[in-house]
């Protein structure tokens, strides 16, 4: 992601503080095996509204003559998800969330060539589970969620 889209997400880190985040504890499951939920944050979110440029649409029609993938638009979509994803993950780690589960990802037209895509889940803490030990029940941690100024 270039620096100038890096300005624009709303839940962007402060300068000189790491947001560390485990991306092995994001998962479209509820659960995550061999760890125990012991806090939930509630929804998390990032959205992402993109557009088709003049110059893509010329070579996407191109494309669409001799069939096949059309590899301009598959690249849009794919980055659309990726910061839509990222958004999300800033913003369960500014609750203090070091998980996510149940991700899921959604896109809408808006209007013609504009669509938003939307990348949600559940920000949780989650911590490994002894052997034997089975998954603690968690407690929400604050209801309805408090998201950080903008």
């Amino acid at each position: 992601m270039d620096p100038r889209q890096q300005q624009q997400l709303p839940y962007q880190q402060q300068p000189g503080q790491p947001m560390p985040f485990d991306h092995s504890q994001v998962t479209s499951a509820f659960e995550l095996p061999g760890r125990s939920i012991v806090a939930n944050y509630g929804l998390v979110r990032g959205i992402i509204v993109r557009s088709r440029s003049v110059v893509g649409q010329i070579g996407a029609s191109f494309q669409t003559i001799f069939g096949g993938n059309i590899s301009i638009y598959t690249e849009l979509c794919e980055q659309a998800r990726r910061e839509a994803y990222e958004i999300m993950i800033q913003h369960a780690a500014q609750l203090g969330a070091n998980g996510v589960i149940g991700v899921r990802y959604d896109a809408t037209e808006i209007t013609a060539g504009v669509t938003e895509v939307l990348c949600y889940g559940t920000a949780v803490t989650v911590v490994h589970a002894q052997p034997g030990q089975q998954a603690q029940q968690a407690r929400p941690v604050q209801y309805p969620p408090q998201y950080p100024a903008q």
